[in-house]
């Protein structure tokens, strides 16, 4: 780094950069939250405190901490310390670090820290590249990413890394930050002369969600543009506060955990029967922009697994829903997806369709095509006769309650039972048809039994 960098470098980090930028913490013991991974007696800490850090992943969601703990890292460690960003690197920069870390290695028997931001966003290729270079020592990796690292980076990385997971902060850590940003007269806003009443203080850490950077933005807002009052102090009020961060952050990402970690939580909130977690993760998705086709889909497909025959309205509900908010749109459409869900949720349940046809697939997979019972197969083409097709078979209806027992399945799986229905709802009266026409025999597993 020369002269020039170096005082730009130093100009940003006090007026300069954007106020989250600035109080950014330097050393571990200025670090706010994250104790599940940075109390004193935490491998973590005590692997920055010794500068014995090996490669490790920093993943969490926007605002958590992630470049902060690599900077304190960095300023820590006695190692040199590099840096690129996945979303503006490629193979060139990465190839001059590499370089660089080599010779360090060489003259001066040091190790290089090299930290890639985002590195979710570099593809295979690339994160292969480092792979020998980490695997061998010359790099100490730290990736930082908002991604699950396990679906997103490279497998061998992961297996030569620790991943810690952040989370985002709590209510009481982000107000810590915001009052300390609001009177810091070095990296803060203390110049501005600035105060901050609690119930201002509270509010955007509530509304904050989690992200450090989100609240020092509004506060930052907040002290700009705000008048001097007649004391000369620029007074924040809770009024104030709301204007400069209009809605609360939600975490979640269409393509990201939060994503898959909602959805989730909305499916089993069906299949556990409450409706009211199952209409609020369903607002969650709804306000973070979540499209109401995919919404639906997984209706659809909770109605059919988990409900069943036990309410066999519940798929007609689910498809009619549908079918409904592709011809409304929003925002009339999240009042059709909640009478959907309510629905589902509050049907009694059966996963039956999910064991019959899971166990029916198995059995296809280890026994392959067994030849169908030749009293059932086709009579009517040519020549069908003369193999004895159609043979024996008993019409159904000419029975008593239209049932009549022969062979349906292959004659090897004589006796499997695929579907068994359950207990609740439609399905204990499909149970007892059943029971009733087969002449009281008793389901036992996948096996019928005589009593």
């Amino acid at each position: 780094m020369d002269l020039f960098s170096y005082a730009r470098e130093k100009n940003m980090e006090k007026q300069e950069a954007p106020l989250a930028a600035r109080m950014r913490p330097k050393t571990l013991d200025e670090v706010v939250g994250q104790e599940h991974i940075l109390g004193e007696d935490k491998m973590l800490t005590r692997a920055i405190r010794a500068d014995k850090l090996r490669s490790v992943i920093f993943y969490g969601p926007p605002g958590t901490g992630k470049t902060t703990l690599a900077k304190v890292i960095a300023n820590t460690t006695a190692s040199e310390f590099m840096q690129i960003n996945a979303t503006t690197s490629g193979k060139k920069e990465m190839e001059e670090v590499v370089e660089k870390a080599k010779e360090t290695l060489a003259m001066y028997a040091k190790r290089t820290i090299l930290f890639v931001d985002e590195i979710h966003r570099f593809n295979k290729a690339q994160q292969d590249y480092l792979l020998p270079f980490v695997e061998d020592g010359t790099l100490i990796l730290i990736g930082a990413t908002t991604e699950n690292p396990y679906f997103e980076v490279n497998g061998a990385l992961i297996s030569r890394s620790v991943i810690f997971e952040l989370k985002p902060l709590s209510e009481e850590n982000i107000e810590t930050l915001i009052r300390k940003a609001v009177t810091d007269a070095d990296c803060g806003m203390g110049i501005y002369k600035a105060d901050i009443t609690d119930e201002a203080a509270a509010f955007l850490a509530d509304m904050a969600g989690g992200d450090a950077r989100h609240a020092l933005n509004a506060v930052e807002l907040a002290v700009l543009t705000t008048p001097r009052s007649e004391d000369g102090k620029v007074h924040i009020t809770l009024d104030v506060a709301e204007e400069c961060i209009q809605k609360k952050v939600l975490r979640y990402d269409k393509s990201g955990d939060n994503h898959y970690d909602t959805i989730s939580a909305f499916i089993k909130s069906m299949r556990g029967s409450d409706p009211d977690a199952a209409v609020y993760y369903l607002a969650r998705m709804l306000s973070a922009g979540e499209s109401v086709t995919f919404i639906a889909r997984r209706i659809m497909i909770c109605a059919s697994e988990d409900v069943g025959n036990a309410d066999p309205q519940a798929l007609q509900v689910a498809v009619s829903a549908s079918l409904a908010v592709e011809r409304v749109g929003m925002p009339e459409a999240q009042i059709i997806l909640s009478q959907a869900a309510a629905y589902v949720a509050c049907a009694p349940k059966s996963n039956s369709a999910v064991n019959a046809i899971s166990a029916a697939m198995s059995e296809v997979g280890k026994t392959g095509n067994l030849d169908i019972p030749n009293h059932l197969k086709d009579a009517h083409y040519k020549s069908a006769g003369k193999l004895g097709h159609g043979d024996g078979y008993k019409y159904s209806h000419d029975y008593p309650n239209h049932y009549v027992d022969q062979q349906y399945l292959p004659y090897e799986l004589k006796g499997e039972k695929f579907y068994v229905p359950g207990e609740l709802g439609y399905e204990a009266k499909i149970r007892e048809h059943m029971l009733r026409i087969k002449g009281g025999g008793k389901t036992v597993g996948k096996k019928k039994t005589e009593e």
